[in-house]
Parts: structure tokens; C-alpha cells; sequence
């Protein structure tokens, strides 16, 4: 199938993804009086005597914002908020599908973090959480940042924290087969933006000491000059060996090589150089780093990536749905560390013994069980 073709066909159909679906009938006068005007003025007066009602008199303990400007969207970067409504569309239909969550896009109209930040905070109180999307590095650290301590309600940027999650679990099942321990693997990340930052931050607090962040101008280092305040706290703290060199150096002698970010950089000699029983996780959309044939042809026992057409898919849709109903369920204000790292467990362990396989360490987006099993994990945590 022609994807693109065939999708654009279907938009121009479907007019929009979602739509908006009543709870109450409306069908006799009384049912006019209790939905709205004269009934709901209880309600009202009881959330303004506590706010928390809101939680059970509405629908907000069950609702999602999904917030962007539209300035990095897929692979496609800066296309403007319309644009981005497509996306913002289809993500709400894997909060609904998938965890229960009823999402609204809003595609904010600037680029100033103030605006944004103002913006959204004004906006909290009608939500039980803020997904943010597809904001632009470095920015979009500042303005989660900034959220977090204004909104009093979980903030997840799912660029970052979303990737880091999945990337977790691939990692974990790429241990359980090749029996390597966490203390002892090497791991490559190329691509030192959101995603590549906060999945290194997550793979240390799970134990993975030894990573090295790779950018367009090769690893990152303590006292680099030219990078970003993101990139130059994640320099503290990884390479410590302080190599320097192109990505190719960095993948020599690594068991694990982590791709966030663009298509054919690797290629199946780097990945000759890595350790055995290689794990090499290509997530470039729409093209990997590497082809998975090309990356078995360099000896990788296991590959992935970010598309459907191949084996081991690690999708961002595996975590938020889950991530996001179980910080709902708790009423949560935070979406801390540890949640992440349950969540990335309750992933991984969603793929039985008797079913794990190089080709198999990840399970279906499509699998609503997951999302079920995220929530629990990150309810308990």
C-alpha cells in the first residue's frame, strides 16, 4: 500500500479523527435541567467550595491536553501548528484506543516559551494531565520545565520521555536474551536531542553506566564547548572516558546502539566493530539509521525500530497511553523517574519467556493489554 497516497485519501473522508461524544441523554426536559441550567449550578458551587471535586463531577480526571507549536513534527520539523493536526488527531485516538483517555489537541500558535508556558498554565485546570508534542529542542526542555512547577498536574513530554520508556524495554528484553548484566554493557546513542537526552538520563538511573552521546559532530564531552545546556549536563555525566570522535569510533566495542536521529548513518561496518551479540535499535523515521537487513548483515543478533514493517517496533504507543491512565487513576501530579522505569518494566515483561526472541523483545502497540499493564505499574510506583 501506497501509505501516504492512501492516508490522504482517508483524511479528506474521515474530515478529523475524533470527535466529541455525549455522556447524558437528551432526550425529555428533565434531562435538559440536569445536564445544564437549572440542575448543574450544583455542581458548580461544589468544585468552587473544592477544586478537587472537579476530579469527580466532571470529566477531567480522565483528560489529556496535547499541547504543540508545531515546530518539530515527525521528520517533517517546523510545519506550523495547523499542520501538525493530523498528528495531534491520531495521538488523541491512541489515548482513547489504547488507554481510555480522552485527548484534545491544541496547537498553540507561537514560538515564545513565556506564551507557551502562560498559555497552558491557563489552560490546566481543565485537565487531568499535559502531553506535550513535537516542541523543538532545546525548548522544549524549558518548557516542560516550567510546566511542572506551574500546572500542579503531570507534564510529559512524549518526545522525550515517551522514547526513553520504549527504548527501556528493548534494552531490558535485549538483555534477558543475550544474558549480558545492565553494570556491564556499553551503549551508543546518536542523536543528542530530546529524545536522545532523556533516554540516556533514563538508562543511567537504570544502571547503565557506560553510554556515550553522539551528535552530528560525534561524542559529547565534558568541557565540549558549543552545546546546549541540556547537552552540556548530559556531558557530566556519560563518556567517561572522555572519547572523542566520529559516531563510528563511539559504536567501536558497544553492545547497544540506540539511533534517534536521521536515516543512513550506520552502516553494517560499524556495526561489524560493535561487541557480540550486538542490539542495535534504528528509530529514524521514516528511513532507520540502518536497514534491519543491512544491520544483521554487520552481525547484530537483535535489531529494531520505529516502523510497523519490521520486527521489534519500539513505539512510543507502548508507553503514554498506560503512562497517562495510571497517573490519572492515582490522581498523580508528577510523572516521576520511577514511574517511567516501571512502565518501561511492565513493557518488557508484557513478552513471555516462551515468546521472547531476537525478533520478538517488543510487544504490539495494538495490544491493549499493555496499556492496561503500564497503568497498573505506574499507579503502583
Amino acid at each position: 500500500m501506497d501509505y501516504a497516497a492512501e492516508s490522504l485519501k482517508k483524511h479528506y473522508e474521515w474530515r478529523g479523527k475524533i470527535e466529541i461524544v455525549s455522556r447524558t441523554p437528551l432526550k425529555t426536559s428533565e434531562d435538559l435541567s440536569l445536564a445544564y441550567t437549572p440542575g448543574v449550578a450544583a455542581p458548580c458551587l461544589a468544585i468552587q467550595k473544592d477544586i478537587a471535586q472537579s476530579y469527580e463531577l466532571t470529566r477531567r480526571a480522565d483528560t489529556v491536553a496535547i499541547i504543540t507549536d508545531g515546530t518539530a513534527v515527525l521528520g517533517l520539523g517546523d510545519i506550523g501548528p495547523e499542520a501538525a493536526m493530523p498528528v495531534m488527531e491520531g495521538k488523541a485516538v491512541l489515548f482513547k484506543e489504547l488507554g481510555d483517555v480522552d485527548a484534545f489537541p491544541l496547537c498553540i500558535r507561537s514560538k515564545d516559551v513565556d506564551e507557551i508556558v502562560n498559555t497552558v498554565r491557563l489552560l490546566s485546570g481543565s485537565f487531568g494531565g499535559i502531553n506535550l508534542e513535537d516542541i523543538s529542542a532545546p525548548r522544549c526542555f524549558e518548557i516542560e520545565k516550567r510546566l511542572k512547577k506551574v500546572c500542579g498536574i503531570p507534564v510529559f513530554h512524549d518526545d522525550q520521555h515517551g522514547t526513553a520508556i520504549v527504548v527501556l524495554a528493548a534494552v531490558l528484553n535485549s538483555l534477558r536474551i543475550t544474558g549480558k548484566k545492565i553494570k556491564d554493557v556499553s551503549a551508543v546513542i546518536n542523536g543528542a536531542g530530546a529524545a536522545g537526552i532523556a533516554t540516556a538520563r533514563l538508562l543511567l538511573d537504570l544502571g547503565l553506566e557506560n553510554i556515550i552521546v553522539c551528535d552530528k559532530q560525534g561524542a559529547l564531552y565534558k568541557g565540549q564547548t558549543g552545546l546546549n545546556k541540556a547537552q552540556e549536563e548530559l556531558s557530566q555525566v556519560t563518556n567517561k572516558e572522555m572519547r572523542k570522535g566520529r559516531l563510528a569510533e563511539a559504536m567501536a566495542g558497544a553492545d547497544i546502539f540506540i539511533g534517534v536521529s536521521a536515516p543512513g548513518c550506520v552502516t553494517k561496518e560499524m556495526v561489524r566493530r560493535m561487541n557480540q551479540d550486538a542490539a542495535v535499535f534504528a528509530m529514524a523515521n521514516p528511513e532507520p539509521e540502518i536497514m534491519p537487513d543491512e544491520a544483521k548483515a554487520g552481525g547484530a543478533l537483535i535489531v529494531g525500530t520505529g516502523r510497523s514493517d519490521f520486527p521489534n517496533q519500539i513505539n512510543n504507543a507502548l508507553a503514554f497511553p498506560g503512562v497517562f491512565r495510571g497517573a490519572l487513576n492515582v490522581r498523580a501530579s508528577e510523572i516521576t523517574e520511577k514511574m517511567k522505569i516501571a512502565a518501561a518494566y511492565a513493557i518488557a515483561e508484557a513478552v513471555s519467556d516462551d515468546l521472547l526472541s531476537p525478533d520478538y523483545i517488543m510487544p504490539s502497540p495494538l495490544h491493549k493489554s499493555v496499556a492496561r499493564l503500564v497503568a497498573e505499574a505506574v499507579a503502583k510506583a
